[in-house]
């Protein structure tokens, strides 16, 4: 398989793009833009993004080493428990108008950014997901493209306009598309363990 291939890049997009936007994390995002500068929370977030790819991607390349079949009952069985997280949790978007602290440095807003991000999204279900799809497609360099971007879309989605998004999409609805679209994928890999 090519090194970049478009068509992975693109379905990680747009699988982890989907499954973050309604994750608990967009709503914290949200919050620690109205406390710092918008432009050094996403520096400490996009860091501790591109970590939990990194270890995520590592994680699903030792997966792929495993037997084909044995390799899509794993991808399914991953899947399935994504879509399952996501049905079962009960995700609230909150508001609150938080006043800036003096205090603006960029350490001080990236160290936040980047520590959020390291403790709320370790093990959390955008990570399982990329760890399922850099085995299912064995495409390490384009699943951590593509799940960075979708990551940091995410992020600077929440920075920029997270209060206005949260009025306007109903989380629900989108949890749910991400949750069919998981059930779906772990149904064709469960399809391709079978058929072998």
């Amino acid at each position: 398989m090519p090194v970049f291939d478009v068509s992975v890049i693109a379905v990680t997009f747009g699988i982890i793009f989907v499954t973050e936007l309604p994750d608990k994390t967009a709503v914290a995002v949200v919050m620690l833009a109205t406390r710092y500068r918008a432009g050094y929370v996403f520096t400490g977030i996009a860091a501790g993004f591109a970590v939990h790819v990194v270890l995520a991607v590592t994680a699903g390349s030792l997966l792929a080493l495993l037997p084909n079949r044995w390799l899509q009952a794993a991808s399914a069985v991953l899947f399935l428990v994504g879509a399952v997280i996501l049905l079962a949790s009960k995700r609230q978007a909150t508001e609150e108008h938080v006043e800036q602290p003096g205090d603006q440095r960029l350490w001080k807003a990236a160290g936040a950014g980047f520590t959020l991000i390291l403790v709320a999204e370790f093990g959390d279900l955008t990570q399982i997901m990329t760890a399922g799809l850099a085995a299912h497609y064995g495409a390490p360099v384009s699943v951590g493209i593509g799940a960075v971007a979708g990551l940091w879309s995410v992020a600077a989605l929440g920075i920029l306009g997270g209060r206005t998004l949260v009025r306007h999409v109903p989380l629900r609805l989108i949890t749910r598309m991400a949750a069919v679209a998981l059930a779906a994928l772990a149904a064709f890999s469960l399809y391709q363990a079978v058929a072998g």
